[in-house]
């Protein structure tokens, strides 16, 4: 039998392939996110290896309730992949102070309470692996990316600094940093014909990622495979991270 996987952020375009990929190898997957009908669904694709369980990531409570249930229904919690973010992209002079707390809230609190809640049972164990999921923009200088590349950069240094701290419990904590995949979060930036050939142009590979992409590496990083890796920010972003892109002009 496989091992059991939690997928916070189950039911997004990244969230989703990944769940796909660790049910097709055989693992038990707890799917957890805030929309329970778009949950269900997922859990009736996926079959019986699957345990659907809504839950808000942004509270500490509801994460901590998931975590128990998820360990009702399939025993500990193996395996985390933390797949919950945002967009945001505006000069830093157009954008508000609570869209700056939004930012940070989508993609470092709800980290921070789905690490806090699993990771108790992994030094029990002494074993665990968790995935995150950061941004390109916050490894490089993006024009009008300020907030999100703070957030982005905010959980990029937690995995480094976890890493760290927890790899004598036996647990890895990695991080994956996409540039843009095409999947229902993004598809306003991809929302017609001009702007998705704008965002292709910005990748030296010519193209967007897809959310399978993504997952596949996802699913290695959560896999024995990966058994010595830890602290590691890793781009999949073709090749955009690797380039000088032109500076952008604030409007």
């Amino acid at each position: 039998m496989g091992k059991h996987m939690m997928v916070v952020g189950a039911t997004g375009g990244i969230g989703a392939a990944l769940a796909r990929r660790l049910v097709a190898r055989g693992d038990r997957v707890a799917l957890v996110a805030r929309g329970a009908e778009r949950l269900e669904a997922l859990g009736t694709e996926l079959g019986g290896a699957v345990v659907a369980l809504p839950a808000d990531a942004g509270d500490s409570t509801s994460m901590e309730a998931a975590v128990r249930e998820a360990e009702a229904a399939f025993g500990p919690v193996d395996g985390l992949a933390h797949a919950v973010g945002s967009i945001l992209i505006r000069p830093m002079h157009l954008t508000r102070l609570e869209d700056l707390d939004a930012a940070f809230h989508a993609n470092v609190r709800t980290l921070w309470n789905a690490m806090r809640a699993v990771l108790p049972g992994m030094q029990a164990r002494r074993s665990g692996a968790v995935v995150a999921f950061g941004s390109v923009a916050g490894q490089v200088g993006l024009a009008n990316h300020e907030a999100i590349a703070a957030a982005k950069g905010a959980v990029s240094a937690l995995v480094r600094s976890a890493a760290i701290t927890y790899a004598s419990s036996g647990i890895r904590i990695n991080a994956i940093a996409p540039a843009l995949v095409d999947t229902p979060l993004a598809a306003g930036l991809l929302r017609s014909d001009a702007a998705r050939a704008a965002s292709m142009a910005m990748h030296p590979l010519g193209r967007v990622g897809q959310a399978d992409e993504v997952a596949a590496l996802a699913a290695h990083l959560l896999s024995e495979e990966a058994a010595w890796m830890t602290g590691q920010v890793i781009g999949i972003d073709g090749g955009l991270g690797a380039g000088v892109p032109k500076p952008g002009r604030p409007s």
